[in-house]
């Protein structure tokens, strides 16, 4: 059985199978709905339940509160309608353009970037190319069934490849297996792309300001290689944070760029530095509220830990003026985040 679902406000109607989420059912046909992690833990794909019935899965209560479900709100990625249902939700123009899909992928290298980041390409098939947009992830799909998500590190291109960046996080199920057995040659099988974490169309082109946590910086460093290839002249400052300067592990191939890119400056920032570290410190979306404290005509594109973004959401549309609608971000979920608390 299955109920329609009609997204206001721009009155697109599709419709979701029973055991389908409201999410799942959008992706599937093309619907732009905003989303992230599709694990309730991001927050992406909130939306208010405007009309209808819905079952509500577990769910991240820093995604979606008590408070905020008691105003109406819901995660898409966790909702399955019982009945015909009406949502308010912001679509994402382009966020449905590109067919989800499976696909083999071989592993044509692996070099370390850093102690415990390492890039990954992944060879596709010629005859079936991936498309996305830069800031786009897809799926390892493991044999338990479990799924991995990582950015696309490269922009689109001609060539069947894509680059990734991975965190080694110690005890986890499939990093563990890419740093301590993977190999060269290798097949694995993804699906892609998902997410609306991507580079906006600006007709008014807003200085723009990129802030990266960690491998967060993957989607940007895309989004980067974009903005070059199109020669997009947009003004844009790229603040990427970390703990330790290895934690910046493509620090010398961002400087290039700036080389290169006249409208593109960057701010490294490191919160426990080196003693011999002359740079910037602390945390790194303080970094953007002291050198800007009015971001109401700007556009920031946040990545990284699910705090970084969190906060900066919050001090940048509450203390900076920046407008709710001009803040993008693509929060990285780890299993950890994952087993917070729950709703």
């Amino acid at each position: 059985m299955s109920h329609l679902v009609t997204v206001q406000p721009s009155g697109h109607q599709y419709t979701a199978e029973a055991e389908e989420t409201l999410l799942a059912a959008a992706i599937r046909q093309s619907v732009g709905l905003p989303y992230g992690c599709q694990d309730g833990a991001c927050g992406s794909c909130k939306c208010r339940l405007l009309e209808g019935e819905i079952a509500l899965g577990t769910h991240q209560l820093k995604a979606l509160s008590e408070a905020e479900h008691a105003q109406g709100f819901i995660l898409a990625c966790r909702a399955k309608a019982l009945t015909d249902v009406v949502i308010e939700s912001h679509e994402v123009v382009g966020a449905g353009e590109f067919p989800v899909k499976k696909m083999p992928a071989r592993v044509s290298s692996i070099e370390h970037l850093a102690p415990d980041v390492v890039r990954v390409m992944l060879q596709l098939p010629a005859a079936d190319p991936l498309r996305f947009r830069a800031g786009q992830y897809v799926q390892f799909l493991l044999r338990d069934g479990a799924r991995r998500s990582y950015s696309m590190a490269n922009a689109p291109t001609e060539s069947p490849q894509i680059e990734l960046h991975l965190r080694h996080m110690p005890g986890g199920k499939f990093t563990d297996h890419v740093f301590n057995a993977m190999k060269e040659k290798e097949i694995q099988r993804i699906e892609g792309p998902f997410g609306s974490f991507f580079l906006r169309e600006d007709p008014e082109h807003k200085p723009m300001i990129f802030l990266a946590s960690g491998t967060g910086f993957a989607p940007i460093k895309a989004m980067l290689e974009q903005m070059r290839a199109n020669a997009d002249e947009r003004a844009v400052t790229l603040y990427w944070g970390g703990r330790k300067l290895p934690d910046l592990y493509m620090r010398d191939w961002v400087e290039q760029q700036c080389a290169a890119m006249p409208n593109l400056r960057f701010v490294p920032v490191l919160s426990e530095p080196e003693t011999d570290w002359a740079g910037r410190t602390g945390f790194v979306h303080l970094a953007v509220m002291a050198d800007l404290l009015d971001l109401a005509g700007h556009a920031v594109y946040a990545c990284g830990a699910p705090v970084m973004v969190e906060a900066a959401r919050r001090d940048f549309t509450q203390q900076c003026g920046l407008p709710e609608e001009s803040f993008f971000a693509d929060a990285f979920t780890t299993e950890a985040d994952k087993a917070g608390a729950k709703a």
